[in-house]
């Protein structure tokens, strides 16, 4: 195995206050994408803390340095493994997953600008080469480049973005970015039907538009929507049937450098090289988009049937001595965890409802933190990649808190037993499992997922024993895993079966800004937590007061020792993620999120 090296460290610690985030898999916002278990997904598990000290610095995530720019070699395919069913929601405004995002990065991964952690997350120009703000900080005006090509042969202009900030605040709207247009002028009136369109987005020219927002926040910019839509090939539908549209699920158009060619429905889609790509005409024939087993992900790069995929440990050990595939692996910007219900979402007031009196009780949840071993399940299913996180954020990101401050609810059955017993939670009939405080018996239900298919039962099983060692009768929802896009179904749906499950989240690179994920007006406030505390604290870390990074940094403290003492949910890890790349394969970046940056820049060299 050829082993490539570059865990970030100390420098992705500091991150520009107003840098802008989006663009190459990016969604420019935090708005995560939810993720599959994979033990070492980019929007998933468990990672090593510890690579600071073996950073390469000189390492730039390509997988081949042989090749110099321009000189790369032409033609072939190369095939992007991944191991859960995509949905098939192949537009920006609407996609919920990352077995969506890969495919969307393929064909349409560009934004208005690009940020990776090799650029310790400071905005590079992308479609927009330059913007700047008014002196109020109110408005920011982007300049787009020319000549960037639909692969309907339509030009790029500043109306396809307009379109897209429209299509996510119209009133018939039901997906997950309202967080990211929701600030722009004339947003409710819009929102409620009452405006035919967008007060504060302004079309100067073709290649020029504005953007006023409400209020001058710390992170307008970072939290902006950075994708347009394609406006000629969409406008002609009502908002309400794009996400299932033909134009959407069978017939995408996109501006990336290769374009949909076929589609086979969850399993497969194959790409042809678009030669009038504004970056450049890319080096390969094609791509191929492909689901595969996950027990076989090893042996499938191994033998060549998939050029990159993302790796288990377990699955990168038995690559040691094969000079066929390269290795590398690098520290998320992702976080796992173990969910509480804790009610559901009122969809036609668009807020969350903390009405499930089954884990109202701040001791019990404390309780189950105690009773599960988050270090034993990174070395028994990880081998020892991971760290245990306290909160729930990435820690390479400067907003993660000082762990001396958290509450660290070590693996402690016995504290566990006392919380449990501190509740009200007591066995009363002999059977060895607790009852409730009424007396009345006490079950709960897991849902997870069924990746990574080499480690998610036995995982899932470790988890339910530790909780069962403490008394609590705790067991898998239906007796199975669920396939990863039933579970979010069912975990968005906030089904009556669920009381706890297992989620992670992939973050946006650039800005920590809760939003979108924990207020309790957002959609992907996944527990259902309701609490005001945390919502004034998440609108404080983006006042203009906040636009000091060091006062921004103490609020987000705050919040973070509020959430790890409610415990809403319990943080388990913060991840490594370890890509196999065919040893052939050149050209491929490997970053925080995922493999597919930049794939016009692939090729293939059989010398």
């Amino acid at each position: 195995m050829k082993r490539s090296r570059y865990l970030l460290g100390a420098s992705l610690m500091s991150v520009a206050i107003l840098a802008a985030c989006g663009g190459e898999g990016n969604d420019g916002n935090n708005n995560a994408d939810p993720a599959d278990n994979n033990a070492n997904n980019a929007e998933v598990n468990d990672a090593d803390n510890d690579g600071a000290d073996d950073a390469d610095a000189d390492n730039d995530g390509n997988n081949d340095e042989e090749a110099a720019d321009g000189d790369a070699p032409q033609g072939g395919t190369v095939t992007y493994g991944y191991t859960a069913p995509f949905a098939g929601v192949l537009d920006w405004n609407f996609y919920g997953g990352v077995d969506d995002s890969l495919a969307l990065n393929i064909f349409n991964g560009d934004a208005l600008y690009s940020i990776s952690s090799f650029t310790d997350f400071e905005p590079e120009p992308s479609l927009a080469h330059d913007w700047e703000w008014s002196d109020d900080n109110l408005t920011v005006t982007f300049h787009l480049e020319e000549g960037v090509m639909w692969h309907n042969g339509e030009e790029l202009t500043a109306e396809d973005f307009e379109f897209s900030y429209e299509t996510i605040a119209h009133p018939d709207y039901d997906g997950p970015r309202l967080s990211n247009v929701d600030r722009i002028e004339g947003f409710d009136e819009y929102r409620a039907g009452d405006a035919d369109s967008l007060e504060g987005v302004n079309v100067i020219d073709d290649y020029t538009f504005e953007v006023t927002f409400q209020e001058a926040l710390a992170n307008n910019l970072e939290n902006l929507w950075a994708y347009p839509t394609p406006k000629a090939h969409l406008e002609h539908l009502e908002v309400s049937e794009i996400e299932d549209s033909e134009e959407v699920r069978q017939n995408p158009v996109g501006l990336g450098a290769f374009q949909v060619e076929n589609i086979v429905p969850g399993e497969q889609i194959e790409y042809t090289a678009f030669e009038d790509y504004w970056q450049g005409a890319p080096n390969l024939d094609g791509a191929v988009y492909r689901i595969v087993d996950g027990n076989q992900a090893g042996e499938l790069v191994a033998q060549g049937e998939v050029d990159i995929i993302e790796l288990t440990p377990t699955q990168a050990l038995p690559l040691e001595d094969n000079e066929d595939v390269t290795v590398e692996e690098i520290e998320a910007l992702s976080y796992s965890y173990l969910g509480f219900k804790l009610g559901e979402w009122n969809a036609e007031d668009e807020v969350v409802e903390m009405n499930n009196p089954k884990f109202e009780s701040k001791e019990l949840r404390q309780a189950f933190a105690h009773a599960i071993d988050r270090q034993g399940i990174i070395d028994e299913f990880n081998e020892g990649y991971g760290t245990v996180i306290n909160a729930p954020e990435s820690h390479i990101r400067w907003s993660y808190p000082d762990e001396s401050t958290l509450n660290q609810y070590e693996y402690d059955p016995d504290r566990a037993r006392e919380l449990l017993e501190e509740a009200g939670y007591e066995d009363v009939t002999g059977d060895g499992f607790v009852e409730d405080p009424d007396g009345e018996e006490f079950t709960v239900n897991l849902a997870a997922m069924d990746t990574p298919a080499d480690i998610a039962e036995p995982r899932a099983q470790y988890i339910l024993q530790t909780l069962q060692d403490v008394g609590i009768n705790a067991q898998l929802m239906d007796g199975q895993l669920l396939d990863f896009n039933l579970f979010y179904d069912l975990v968005e749906e906030d089904d009556e079966n669920i009381d706890i499950f297992m989620g992670a989240w992939g973050l946006a690179t650039a800005d920590p800004d809760p939003s979108g994920l924990w207020r309790s007006n957002d959609f992907w406030n996944f527990p259902r937590w309701d609490n005001e505390e945390s919502d004034e604290l998440i609108a404080e870390g983006l006042s203009e007061e906040a636009l000091d990074i060091d006062y921004r940094q103490e609020v987000y403290q705050e919040w973070h020792q509020l959430v790890n003492e409610e415990l809403p949910l319990i943080p388990l890890n913060s991840p490594t993620d370890l890509y196999g790349i065919n040893a052939n394969v050149g050209g491929v970046t490997v970053d925080v999120r995922d493999a597919t940056a930049n794939p016009h820049e692939w090729y293939i060299d059989e010398e």
